[in-house]
């Protein structure tokens, strides 16, 4: 599943700027992060994380609070009711 050019937006200052440090963090955080760089590098050519701020990613912040009421996975074909205001909205 090697993805190219996708760009993760996260509305995390604090994990955007663990994820881009070449520091190293001993404690439970950073080897959460590092299994993430990890799984990055492997997977996703080409690819980039950058911080955006919550209020500018209105709807991947909803869609993810959402996500811990569901059991499964989803895939959405049309647009989930919870954020079908806010992308109208930034589409005026």
């Amino acid at each position: 599943m090697s993805f190219d050019n996708v760009d993760f937006e996260l509305d995390s200052k604090v994990t955007c700027d663990a994820f881009l440090s070449r520091r190293d963090d001993i404690f439970e955080f950073g080897h959460v992060i590092a299994s993430c760089k990890a799984l990055f590098s492997a997977f996703f050519t080409n690819s980039r994380i950058e911080f955006t701020r919550r209020q500018a990613n209105a709807a991947a912040h909803i869609l993810a609070g959402e996500a811990i009421f569901l059991a499964i996975p989803i895939i959405y074909y049309h647009m989930p009711s919870c954020i079908n205001n806010i992308i109208i909205n930034e589409m005026l």
